[in-house]
């Protein structure tokens, strides 16, 4: 089109809710699975503002078989008289026009999720069908609409079909009066079909997002009772064998979310950091004559946040305005962590002495990351109008915010610190503790990376001096077998391939990490030495592109010493190189047990099979036995590695032709956390309990004794 040919007739200017079907990821992010999990949040979220300005405490989810899903709410009730300036009734404003609704000012809402009044009308733009019904004055008022549009479905008797004829209101739009309530009962109920020509049919509902949603809203408005309810009968999901129904209350606020979400066991208590703040900003307001002025507003800020410290490394933080969840974080965010930063800079200052810092030298300085380590945490903010950046909320704009939550951690945390109450001191004493060590762990990390980076033939290298390293610079070729022992590491030098696989031995059992502090592993010398040898670092620090090798591979003796070896190794990985781990370069190696020499008839040599387990063994000699095959009766029992000759180790183990290795693998993270805790752990009861229930099951003939 030349420039002449376009003018100012080719523009388009959507209005009202054909934009939001024109354009729906401006409005909901994407049409796929989260888009529409948006939708209901924009739904539900209306109801739960009910709840935070008290005048809801029960909200019901059904998620119908028919695609529908209907939010039920004990608030209210959505206004249903005559808005002056548009002439139509709350029900249709609120659901029809963009950028309008009751959380714009005028008092009907102090803190408030919904703020840009675009939610339930880009719900019902996007809807194949919205029905809405209101309990309010003693009367249950009803509006349908199909596509945005308000009108009336001719609905089959006894059911309601999306798909029935719609008649849409030419003249005028009404809202019927379909019955009576109490008086005193109000409310909301909507229901919704989301609209096939905008959200694809792989678009579903996710039950366990919902679930996870409404138990942390659960937790951030105590007392509020919310129902989930799923028909669908979708296999693969709770209600697959039928309607599936949970009821999620809760009482103790943000602590008992921080106490649900904690993923290791407790350094401190869980503490509760609150406050307030107030800040004055410059917004249009709406004068009576409908028109925009500027003016200038005070408004209040309430901080509320619960923290904990476990023996961990991972963190676990959550954010939150007016309970809507900001997973990128925002100003918020960042003032907690600017004065977790301060204070605990502060505090390890003042116990300087004690812990055996230097506040001389400048590498010995807390960084985020130390104090982040083993934090479970859940920051709430609410104060009215917050600015968010886009309207899927994901992260808070509001500036002053920073300094209000940063000034009310630091007074409160500062106050926990340094109380002379005993309990709190040994506490606080244990989290400066951790959070030094995690410092020195850092800096230990850090220079081990520096020196185990692999070295050219100009430079010495800095490695273990019992590592038998390979000559391959190529690490998606090149292996690490972790020895048992030196008399295995003998043999193992002879059968390996020295082009790509390298040896690096350790002396019986390494150190329990799940039981050690931090320190205490990078103290000990074989986990020192693996570290230092795969030279990826190790906890927070771990690079998974540093790493030397393509393959670990775990090389133990085939008895009872050897498998308590190997998950002494997979705890290592498992707690400080988890990475290598989730990436599938973690191997176990898988050593015969027997061997059986089969005799050869006439001229033929004689042949070796290699059994792994007792059955297999007794499998091989009754098929040698049928098959009119005989054997050597003196049939070898391999006790260890070390009794192998380089040959026969090459052929089982080592060769990559011929040897078995088993992946290791972690799907379930939080189920692999928990079958560690519970045998690696420091908490004897449970673990002995798991013995006496498997007691049973034991099969003495299986213990090298």
């Amino acid at each position: 089109m030349s420039e002449s040919s376009y003018t100012a007739r080719h523009l388009s200017v959507l209005e009202g809710l054909e934009a939001v079907r024109k354009r729906p990821g401006m409005y909901i992010g994407t049409t796929d699975s989260r888009g529409l999990m948006h939708c209901l949040w924009e739904i539900i979220d209306n109801s739960v503002d009910e709840a935070l300005g008290g005048h809801c405490d029960r909200i019901d989810i059904v998620l119908h078989a028919d695609a529908s899903v209907e939010v039920r709410d004990n608030g209210r009730g959505i206004p249903v008289d005559v808005e002056p300036k548009t002439g139509l009734t709350g029900v249709e404003v609120v659901f029809t026009k963009l950028h309008a609704g009751g959380k714009f000012g005028g008092g009907s809402y102090a803190a408030s999720g919904g703020l840009h009044g675009v939610g339930a009308s880009v719900v019902n733009a996007l809807s194949s069908r919205l029905d809405v019904e209101v309990d309010r004055g003693g009367k249950t008022h009803r509006m349908t609409f199909h596509r945005g549009e308000p009108g009336v479905f001719s609905d089959p008797a006894g059911r309601v079909d999306p798909d029935a004829p719609f008649t849409p209101f030419v003249d005028a739009s009404e809202l019927a009066v379909v019955g009576k309530v109490a008086r005193g009962r109000t409310g909301t109920r909507v229901r919704y079909w989301a609209d096939r020509q905008v959200f694809p049919r792989t678009a579903v509902f996710s039950y366990d997002e919902l679930v996870s949603r409404v138990r942390q809203t659960t937790f951030l408005v105590p007392g509020l009772t919310v129902t989930v309810r799923d028909e669908r009968g979708l296999p693969g999901t709770p209600g697959a064998d039928g309607p599936h129904e949970e009821t999620f209350v809760h009482h103790g606020g943000t602590v008992d979310f921080v106490e649900f979400l904690a993923p290791d066991t407790p350094v401190t208590d869980t503490w509760r950091l609150t406050g307030s703040g107030t800040f004055t900003e410059t917004v249009p307001v709406l004068d009576g004559r409908g028109h925009l002025t500027s003016q200038e507003v005070t408004r209040e800020c309430e901080v509320d946040v619960a923290l904990r410290w476990g023996t961990g490394y991972e963190t676990e933080m959550r954010t939150f305005v007016n309970i809507i969840s900001t997973p990128k974080g925002g100003t918020h965010l960042a003032g907690l962590e600017q004065a977790l930063v301060k204070t605990v800079r502060k505090q390890v200052e003042l116990n300087a002495r004690r812990l055996k810092v230097s506040t001389k030298d400048t590498s010995e300085r807390i960084e985020k990351d130390d104090i982040l380590a083993g934090l479970t945490a859940v920051l709430t903010v609410r104060l009215a109008e917050p600015q968010f950046e886009g309207q899927t909320k994901e992260v808070l704009g509001t500036g002053p915010v920073r300094g209000i939550v940063a000034k009310v951690v630091e007074t409160e945390l500062t106050a926990l610190l340094t109380s002379p109450k005993r309990d709190l001191k040994t506490q606080a004493s244990l989290v400066l503790d951790k959070i030094v060590a995690e410092m020195r762990a850092r800096l230990s990390a850090r220079k081990q990376k520096e020196i185990s980076r692999r070295k050219n033939a100009l430079e010495t290298s800095a490695l273990p001096s019992k590592l038998a390293d390979c000559r391959s610079d190529d690490v998606g070729r090149s292996e690490l077998f972790i020895v048992e022992g030196d008399s295995a590491l003998g043999t193992a030098k002879l059968a390996r391939s020295s082009d790509f696989q390298a040896l690096l031995p350790i002396r019986g059992k390494i150190l329990n990490v799940q039981k050690a502090s931090i320190s205490d592993m990078l103290k000990n010398a074989e986990c020192a030495a693996i570290i230092q040898v795969i030279g990826a670092g190790s906890g927070r620090s771990f690079d998974l592109d540093a790493a030397r090798y393509g393959k670990i591979v775990l090389m133990t003796d085939a008895d009872v010493d050897g498998a308590h070896i190997r998950t002494l190794l997979l705890t290592l990985f498992f707690r400080y190189m988890r990475p290598l781990v989730d990436a599938g370069r973690v191997y176990a190696a898988v050593p015969p047990l027997h061997r059986v020499e089969v005799i050869g008839g006439g001229s033929r040599k004689n042949e070796y099979v290699y059994t792994y387990s007792e059955a297999e063994l007794a499998a091989t000699l009754k098929k040698l036995e049928r098959s009119g095959r005989r054997y050597k009766e003196d049939i070898q029992r391999y006790k260890g590695l070390g009794e192998m000759d380089a040959d026969q180790l090459a052929e089982t183990t080592m060769d990559p032709r011929h040897r078995t290795l088993r992946r290791v693998t972690a799907q379930d993270a939080a189920g692999a956390e928990a079958v560690f805790e519970l045998l690696m752990g420091s908490d004897v009861g449970p673990r002995r309990d798991f013995i006496v229930a498997g007691a049973a099951g034991l099969d003495r003939a299986r213990i090298d004794a």
